[in-house]
């Protein structure tokens, strides 16, 4: 007789067992969903989505209130291989009405032209920085709010870090509401969850996950490093973030090192 070996504790699964917090539970997640429909329906907008685990709840709770809520992912055009296969799956598994809105330059141009990543080329950092916020933040949100509207939904997270904490909580609003001074407004709807509440969260719904995070786990990659974002932008570096990229993606990374030689000194 054939028997099927055992594969050991399924880690996914004692999380989705857990009982979820005050923050994270039935009562909170009803909560947030009546707070999400509110603001669709009072700025229409997009739910922003980067192929991470806090935008993948964000989407699955949006879908809750409007299936056909519009979806944005801001291509970058270095992001993980694997993120735009994944993208493509869920976006025909969920029938999403999708918006890839690319940056305008491609972010390896921008950093390429800076001359931050040569050591032959010149370099100026202030205007390097400059055009990097430029390029894959303000100019792309400008594009996405012109077209569906000035409210976004999010998964920016206070507990990621305490810029992103001060930022949910200056002029005394701890809501998870952003108002910008061009008169857009973000919503976070789960802006004061912990990484245990987002995982959890993913396990008892059984949401499909970016494979970009199986694959950092396998390489050893502690948890709080865990990211899915670009994958070079001059962020982070100190975390091994080159160092993974290296050992897991060694062709494109080589071929990154080709137009960056300095990535090669950092790792």
């Amino acid at each position: 007789m054939v028997t099927t070996p055992d594969p050991g504790l399924d880690l996914a699964a004692l999380r989705g067992l857990r009982t979820p917090s005050a923050k994270a539970g039935t009562a909170a997640v009803a909560d947030i969903t009546a707070r999400i429909e509110a603001h669709l329906a009072a700025r229409d907008g997009y739910a922003a989505f980067s192929g991470g685990k806090d935008s993948l709840i964000v989407l699955d709770l949006a879908r809750r209130v409007d299936p056909d809520v519009p979806v944005v992912f801001f291509d970058s055009g270095l992001d993980y291989p694997e993120t735009y296969e994944y993208l493509t799956e869920l976006a025909q598994a969920w029938r999403l009405d999708l918006h890839r809105i690319p940056t305008d330059p491609p972010l390896l141009d921008v950093l390429v032209a800076s001359g931050l990543w040569d050591h032959t080329a010149p370099t100026d950092a202030a205007a390097a920085r400059g055009d990097l916020h430029e390029v894959l933040i303000t100019a792309p949100a400008r594009r996405a709010h012109r077209l569906l509207g000035p409210g976004e939904l999010w998964g920016v997270r206070a507990d990621e870090s305490a810029a992103r904490r001060h930022l949910y909580t200056r002029g005394g609003r701890r809501d998870g509401t952003i108002t910008r001074a061009d008169g857009t407004v973000a919503y976070g709807p789960i802006w004061n969850w912990t990484t245990d509440d987002v995982w959890a969260h993913i396990a008892r719904h059984q949401l499909p996950v970016n494979p970009v995070y199986a694959k950092l786990r396998e390489l050893g990659v502690p948890e709080r490093a865990q990211r899915i974002s670009h994958l070079i932008d001059g962020d982070h570096l100190d975390r091994g973030r080159l160092t993974w990229l290296r050992r897991g993606w060694p062709a494109l990374f080589e071929q990154l090192g080709d137009a960056l030689p300095r990535i090669r000194q950092l790792t």
